[in-house]
């Protein structure tokens, strides 16, 4: 049975919490002053202004495309795509293990991406290993574990300059990867191969190479699964996960996160338990502590961070739907402080942007956080204008 009731309570009690701590909320970019004059002067002194990038960004989007731009959503082929780009103009795109990847090889694909108002978010899952998307396309890699056992980091970066142009050459704009949790599960466990190694340093050096590969050829990023899924108690495709308390992750977990703050790539957060951090029955993903944690950085020694936040799959891992419906659990994710949220299939686009206008409307969803994530989405791929 869910708990939607109860957790969103709960949910919306730890939002209160960390606002009147001082925690998390960026705000948009405020508009440039105008002229400006001194009391009593006969002289009236103008400045120069320079134009507004982001409020003619922002200005181009109804408030429905607007939360539209913070949705990724799983497709099945060219229609599906096409049918939720133009209808709700969302900002991203999943390739999954379900899509018709005639999609990527037919140049259909591009008459999708001209339905969109600014430059679409096209995401996949392509790790190596076990968690391939379009290995029949481009090749098989090995498991991220097995990678760390047999190439250098330098090696390793070069094979995946291959894939990543590969990728590319798809119509793929952003990789979910790399796994940047640290493990010694065993290979077949939820994480297990899917890591580097279980030691910090070893996962900082190749999901440092796998970034910088990436960037070179043009294709973004995202570290995962923040604060660190390789020593959770299960798996969250299948129910609740709880990692060691805060503390222990500091010293393991946390350390890639930390030495890759700054990279360029974004994070998506787990649907993990964290003790001495999230609210009981508040997984990470929807948990306004651990974004403000990873906004701030200072709570895990790291550098502040303003690049994009995304979820996990919100639509089918039980971590999180045993809690919470689709539409909940995307406005809980939002009001936390996510910038993006994901989930595998188009289904319930509209109703979850019906909720999302009314969480705005009624103030849940603050305009203006709204705003700043459009932006952050906005300067991850690069849409914004210069000026």
């Amino acid at each position: 049975m869910r708990k939607t009731p109860l957790l969103m309570l709960a949910v919306l009690a730890a939002v209160a919490t960390a606002c009147s701590s001082g925690g998390g909320g960026d705000s948009a970019p405020s508009s440039v002053a105008g002229p400006a004059s001194t009391a009593g002067s006969s002289t009236r002194t103008t400045t120069s202004v320079k134009p507004d990038c982001t409020a003619g960004y922002l200005a181009q989007f109804t408030l429905r495309q607007k939360l539209a731009q913070l949705l990724t959503v799983g497709i099945t082929g060219d229609a599906d795509a096409a049918n939720v780009v133009g209808t709700e103009q969302v900002g991203g795109i999943f390739v999954g293990s379900w899509t018709d990847l005639t999609l990527l090889t037919s140049g259909r694909l591009d008459q999708v991406k001209q339905s969109a108002k600014v430059p679409l978010m096209v995401t996949i899952d392509e790790e190596g290993g076990r968690v391939s998307r379009v290995g029949n396309l481009i090749g098989k890699a090995p498991s991220a574990r097995a990678t760390a056992e047999t190439m250098t980091p330098e090696q390793f970066h070069d094979a995946t300059l291959t894939r990543a142009r590969a990728l590319k050459d798809l119509g793929v704009t952003v990789d979910f990867a790399p796994d940047s949790d640290v493990s010694s599960q065993p290979d077949d466990s939820v994480i297990g191969d899917r890591s580097f190694s279980d030691d910090p340093a070893v996962v900082t050096k190749y999901a440092d190479a796998y970034i910088r590969a990436m960037r070179e050829v043009g294709v973004g990023t995202v570290l995962k699964h923040f604060p660190g899924h390789g020593s959770g108690s299960g798996d969250s495709h299948r129910g609740a996960v709880r990692t060691p308390p805060l503390a222990d992750l500091q010293n393991v977990d946390l350390v890639p996160f930390r030495n890759l703050i700054k990279s360029g790539a974004g994070v998506m957060v787990g649907h993990l338990d964290v003790p001495g951090l999230t609210t009981p029955d508040v997984p990470a993903s929807i948990s306004p502590q651990v974004m403000a944690l990873l906004r701030g950085g200072s709570g895990y020694g790291a550098a502040p961070f303003d690049g994009p936040i995304f979820t996990d799959d919100l639509s089918g891992m039980a971590a999180i739907t045993s809690r919470l419906s689709i539409a909940d659990a995307v406005e809980a994710a939002l009001v936390a402080g996510a910038d993006n949220a994901l989930w595998i299939s188009t289904d319930a686009v509209s109703s979850v942007l019906d909720q999302l206008e009314q969480a705005v409307a009624a103030g849940r969803l603050p305009a203006a956080q709204v705003d700043a994530s459009v932006l952050r989405m906005a300067t991850f791929k690069g849409a914004l204008p210069r000026c």
